[in-house]
């Protein structure tokens, strides 16, 4: 029986955005804020937020559970309007503040070209630390419009100094 190849016409997405995001557990600790990310996950894509195209989850591992999704984004400018509103804006700092025994990762990559990459208390490399040069979140690399090369004019979620003082 022969293969049945399909594939997809892009065209009407020329500023596509796919990100995969990551949780991973760490601690014995983490667990518990591991599980208590999904019902607020599940909640914000219930929402529809503008230009999220489709989100799956799935499971990269049990064992050190390492949840994960992707999502498609419509372009990045709605990415980084809807990750600079609420409820993600407050997750995302107090995480920084605190990652409660997990590691977080995401990596994103835009259609119309370039990518970035963030990895939060990943303590095993995985996609891009795997091969490419390490380099400190700080300066030109802490946010992620910054690292993705596109100018953009708000700031990130949290700022620099917001997190490090």
């Amino acid at each position: 029986m022969k293969v049945e190849r399909r594939t997809v016409d892009l065209s009407q997405y020329p500023d596509l955005v796919v990100i995969y995001l990551g949780m991973r557990v760490n601690r014995l600790t983490g667990i518990k804020t591991l599980f208590g990310f999904g019902p607020k996950i599940s909640q914000s894509v219930a929402a529809r937020p503008d230009g999220l195209l489709l989100h799956e989850n799935f499971i990269f591992s049990l064992f050190p559970p390492h949840i994960g999704m992707r999502q498609y984004w419509r372009n990045m400018d709605s990415l980084l309007q809807w990750s600079r509103s609420e409820p993600h804006r407050t997750w995302w700092k107090s995480f920084l503040r605190n990652s409660g025994g997990t590691g977080f990762w995401h990596e994103t990559y835009l259609m119309k070209g370039g990518m970035e990459a963030i990895y939060d208390d990943i303590r095993d490399p995985i996609g891009f630390l795997r091969f490419a040069p390490i380099t400190a979140a700080r300066g030109a690399m802490f946010g992620a419009a910054n690292r993705a090369a596109r100018e953009y004019p708000d700031e990130p979620v949290i700022s620099e100094t917001e997190l490090y003082g």
